[in-house]
């Protein structure tokens, strides 16, 4: 192949995704130079699927990187049509925001902020190779034989890489939306000795919003009062748009099952293996005979725009049978589909094959994110284009590698469990995956990561300067609330009021704003002189004050988690010449390599009695040096 040089650059990022979208601006803002490659321009930070961000657990990962510096945070407040915050019955440690966005001004919004940033050219150019000598990142080349140099590269291809589009018995090569494939890419990566295995996600129909009946299905409005995703917005005026709530039923599953055998998931067409937590309507059917009903949102794709998307019915079925099921569903009775339901496959790498840093184990300078690396939506997949971008150029910069534990963030969480514990199926981030979630909230992400960002280079002097004067709010108000005491006759006609128990002393404010019936913005009327805050420093108070207890508890059960995961492991360490150690340990511990005690006690085949055995090691050796 005759290739002709079109310049050179720090980093590479192949995919404009949200992942892609991600590294790159990572990259840049932290002063490399940075190119990000896009097969089609028009799939810059494109939403193929559901048209939101966040969510349960996926709202906590969107907040952490906007605390770190990320996009994702700023874009959806820009493009946001509703906001909800969910699950606020429970707990503080699982309410998380999702937001509906205008999918289409999504897109843009974002591409003007690459098109906008230093250090970052954008080019629709297709990849094909990675060039890699003697284990070292050299170069990337496209589609047009053009080759680039570089130091390093992040893959970040979606479910571009060898796409495969399944409706009914019809397959084809496709990307998402009816995009190109990226299949060259796939067959040079195995070359290079990647382990590339088959994954599958699915995205439903489409139908005009004046086809619906509305007056048969229930409303769902946003908030009253939105909470931003973003820290750098202290509120959000926005004209909403409400979203519907609908149910299948007996018919509905009837022709489904009576063709079952026309699904491309039960006619053995597709091979790779779907998302356990987001099946097509076929799997929910199969898998749960005695269910009548399943429950779908009908949700606005953009304000220019008629489409609907039918949230909970992604299905690989021939159109002649989406037509059918769709049309005995309350509301979609009469409904004009846009688009059909579709399941697509595509190629992504054993997470396994990758470091806490998201480099491939057996390449220097490649870096990997997203689906690529076997996760799911959008939320997830930003969050690893974040630190793989981030850690691209600190490796460029000849820099330590940037990792965040379980302890910290819930982007630990996810990155850890992909690489340490791996995954059979496309992964999604839960609440119920984070052991220290009380103390991981979406309300202290800044408080959490914003130093560490700053300190990384990654956010900027304005963000920095505005969490400082945030935190210090917040610690002077924490301050004031103990100093300040009142007693019963200041309180009690308050107390009375709000269904609390009255005083028998006086008791500083702080004490008091520990009931559960008792918050900080009703404390107004016993409480006049009080400073004005924004209400991101008002929750973060108010759960800390409340949950003072439960926190405390959780700090300690992470210093001993921290403790563990100080206790390093060599990189040379020769694990078949440790005694005493299972064989299945010393295979799994031998192909992983982890950094840490603490991340190998939680690789799956490596027992409590192997890591005994591993401390036992580690302490001859420091005996005797």
């Amino acid at each position: 192949m005759d290739t002709y040089y079109m310049g050179e650059y720090d980093v590479i990022v192949i995919g404009a995704g949200h992942a892609g979208c991600e590294a790159a601006l990572a990259s840049a803002r932290m002063g490399c130079r940075t190119l990000i490659l896009s097969m089609n321009l028009e799939a810059v930070a494109m939403m193929p699927c559901n048209p939101s961000v966040g969510g349960t657990g996926k709202g906590h990962l969107v907040r952490e990187i906007d605390a770190l510096g990320g996009e994702m945070g700023i874009n959806i407040d820009k493009t946001c049509m509703q906001s909800r915050m969910l699950n606020t019955s429970k707990g503080p440690a699982v309410h998380s925001l999702r937001a509906q966005a205008d999918k289409h001004q999504y897109h843009m919004e974002m591409k003007k902020t690459l098109e906008e940033q230093e250090n970052l050219d954008m080019k629709q150019q297709e990849a094909v190779d990675i060039d890699v000598k003697e284990g070292q990142v050299q170069g990337i080349i496209t589609r047009t034989n053009a080759y680039y140099k570089c130091k390093a590269v992040v893959i970040a291809t979606g479910t571009f890489l060898k796409g495969r589009i399944f409706i009914g018995s019809s397959n084809f090569p496709s990307g998402p939306n009816g995009l190109a494939p990226s299949c060259d890419l796939s067959e040079n990566l195995k070359r290079l000795g990647l382990p590339l295995r088959r994954f599958k996600t699915g995205t439903p129909a489409r139908a005009l919003s004046d086809t619906f009946h509305y007056d048969e299905m229930k409303r769902q409005d946003g908030d009253e009062k939105i909470v931003p995703f973003s820290f750098m917005n202290d509120s959000l005026d926005v004209d909403q748009v409400p979203c519907w709530l609908t149910y299948t039923n007996e018919r509905t599953h009837k022709i489904i099952r009576d063709n079952f055998s026309r699904s491309a998931l039960f006619g053995g067409e597709i091979e790779g293996v779907g998302p356990r937590y987001c099946p097509s309507i076929e799997d929910k059917i199969n898998r749960f005979p005695d269910r009548k009903r399943h429950q779908l949102f009908v949700e606005p794709e953009g304000r220019q725009t008629h489409e609907m998307y039918i949230q909970g019915m992604s299905t690989s079925l021939p159109e002649d049978v989406q037509e059918k099921f769709y049309h005995t569903i309350e509301g979609l009775e009469d409904i004009t589909i846009t688009r059909p339901a579709y399941a697509i496959e595509y190629d992504c790498i054993d997470p396994l094959e990758l470091k806490l840093n998201l480099e491939y184990r057996k390449i220097r300078g490649m870096f990997c994110a997203g689906q690529f690396n076997g996760s799911s939506g959008y939320e997830e997949a930003a969050a690893q284009g974040l630190m793989a971008g981030i850690n691209a150029a600190l490796e460029v910069s000849g820099k330590d590698p940037f990792i965040l534990d379980r302890s910290e963030a819930y982007i630990g969480v996810l990155i850890d469990d992909l690489v340490t514990k791996g995954t059979n199926e496309p992964y999604r981030i839960m609440t119920s995956r984070a052991e220290y979630r009380l103390v991981l909230r979406q309300d202290n992400a800044d408080e959490r990561l914003t130093e560490k960002g700053y300190a990384i280079g990654l956010v900027s002097e304005e963000r920095y300067q505005k969490f400082l004067r945030s935190k210090e709010m917040a610690k002077e108000e924490m301050k004031r609330l103990k100093e300040t005491t009142v007693g019963p006759q200041d309180a009690d006609e308050f107390l009375i009021s709000i269904g609390s128990s009255p005083l028998n002393n006086r008791v500083s404010l702080y004490d008091l704003l520990k009931r559960p019936e008792v918050h900080y913005q009703e404390m107004a009327a016993i409480d006049p002189d009080r400073p004005r805050l924004t209400q991101h420093v008002i929750d973060v108070i108010e759960v800390n004050i409340k949950y003072e207890g439960y926190i405390r508890m959780q700090e300690r059960k992470i210093q001993k988690f921290k403790k563990l995961e100080s206790r390093k492991l060599p990189e040379d360490i020769d694990y078949e010449k440790i005694d005493n150690l299972r064989i299945e340990a010393r295979q799994k511990l031998s192909r992983l390599r982890p950094v840490s005690v603490g991340q190998a006690s939680r690789i799956s085949g490596v027992s409590p009695a192997d890591i005994n055995v591993l401390l036992i090691w580690l302490e001859k050796k420091r005996r005797m040096k």
